[in-house]
């Protein structure tokens, strides 16, 4: 029933839906009207707030641009794709296909999310290849669906927007809550029990809707399986006949700056410890990407190739600068704030916030730009009602993960490799996020 309910609320949103960044003016201009109608302001100072809030998440969208690019960039080098096909022989059955897919592809994205989606994707069809190789019937389209798992823990992980951003150096809610380091928020018991239950949990839900019927399996294209996966094979630029062309494939200098960048983390982390924010994540996933990728225009063709997916970040995250600009400066943070707390207690908040952020999730699709909209509520609301902030943002890092299992938008990049449609993954992908639903609540409410 959960797999046709996926079906038709896929095909719905297929139709219906339009791309992400028409809500981001939709929210536009929702909030606009409530600054009008709620907060009382006048309809040239909202675009006033609207402007003045508008560049402010520059750097923050550049870091998010930044933990996509070198999380895909870094799946898809030689060396990853050698583990992962490796990966891929071990399971003899459909079941221990289905499950290793769920626990390295969950494992990938606690690491760095767009790591755990691009080499999920990347795996999901070296499982295919290798049971076609060894005979097994394997139903593509669920394997398909476990890869996905990753974009349903990874704000629990090392790349979450929320906890890093919090952690980091003037970020924009650092006048209200400070910097909050990551030991009380990723490293919390909650936070820290929740992703180990997804872990666990949701791959085993995937193997018990594995089909029981002959027919019902379908299995991967043939020539698809037989096709080159993304990324370069590392003896395809070999050009060395100019200065420049020896520059661009000098693994020398590519070996100088990792080495530099190596020096400064080890003094980062001797001094500093697991002190984890977006910036040393980025400079480390950077620096190890391009180590793998060996020479300069290796990882520029890498990078380039993972551009391809953060248009609609560049694009939207101004717009919601400017959404938290009239909120803020309108005074409507304080007005739903006061929501939230009519309607909350200490031990129902934080379920308050995992639901309402699953439902923002709907129309902003980034974790990072989601925060921009709905921290500064959540922050506010958390203060008045006593209900520590760590927590506050361990439950919106939730909602925001788990609704997408039926937002399409970050599947586009895993689908692309798999040659698959939303409406091919998403009914598994309901199931497995009522569970983590359920883990996450148990999460919230019973642990410090």
């Amino acid at each position: 029933m959960l797999r046709k309910m996926g079906s038709i609320l896929c095909r719905w949103s297929e139709r219906y839906m339009p791309d992400s960044f028409i809500f981001a003016l939709i929210l536009t201009f929702v909030t606009y009207l409530m600054g009008l109608l709620i907060a009382r302001a006048g309809p040239f100072q909202m675009i006033q707030h609207w402007y003045n809030g508008f560049w402010e998440l520059l750097t923050f969208g550049m870091q998010m641009v930044l933990i996509l690019v070198t999380g895909h960039a870094l799946a898809s080098t030689p060396f990853m794709k050698k583990v992962l096909n490796y990966l891929a022989t071990i399971p003899s059955t459909p079941a221990q296909s289905v499950y290793l897919t769920g626990v390295v592809a969950c494992i990938l994205g606690l690491i760095h999310w767009g790591f755990g989606l691009i080499g999920g994707g990347v795996l999901a069809l070296y499982m295919a290849r290798s049971a076609r190789d060894k005979g097994i019937r394997l139903h593509y389209p669920l394997v398909v669906a476990t890869a996905y798992l990753p974009l349903l823990i990874w704000h629990n992980g090392f790349s979450g927007s929320a906890p890093l951003l919090c952690a980091t150096p003037g970020h924009f809610l650092e006048s209200e809550i400070g910097l909050i380091p990551i030991s009380v928020t990723l490293f919390s018991w909650a936070n820290i029990l929740i992703a180990l239950g997804i872990l666990v949990v949701c791959p085993l839900i995937m193997i018990l809707m594995i089909p029981i019927h002959e027919q019902e399996i379908i299995t991967a294209d043939p020539a698809l399986l037989d096709e080159a996966l993304p990324g370069m094979k590392e003896d395809e630029i070999t050009d060395r006949s100019t200065l420049s062309r020896r520059l661009e494939n000098s693994a020398t200098i590519t070996f100088l700056v990792c080495l530099s960048g190596l020096v400064y983390l080890a003094y980062y982390f001797a001094t500093k410890g697991i002190d984890l924010n977006l910036d040393i994540v980025n400079f480390l996933f950077l620096m190890l990407g391009m180590a793998l990728w060996k020479t300069p225009i290796r990882y520029v063709r890498a990078v380039a190739e993972a551009t391809k997916g953060v248009s609609g970040v560049i694009l939207q995250f101004p717009f919601y600068a400017g959404i938290m600009g009239m909120m803020k400066f309108s005074g409507l943070v304080d007005i739903i704030a006061g929501w939230f707390v009519a309607v909350s207690n200490q031990f129902t908040y934080p379920v308050f916030v995992l639901i309402s952020a699953g439902l923002v999730n709907f129309f902003v699709p980034s974790g990072g730009g989601q925060f921009a909209v709905q921290g500064p509520i959540i922050v506010k609301a958390a203060g008045e009602i006593g209900v520590s902030i760590p927590k506050s943002i361990v439950a919106f890092a939730c909602g925001d993960e788990l609704t997408n299992m039926i937002q399409p938008f970050w599947a586009i990049a895993l689908l692309g490799i798999a040659r698959l449609k939303p409406k091919d993954i998403v009914g598994y992908c309901i199931v497995a996020m009522f569970f983590a639903f359920i883990i996450m609540s148990l999460g919230l409410i019973f642990i410090n």
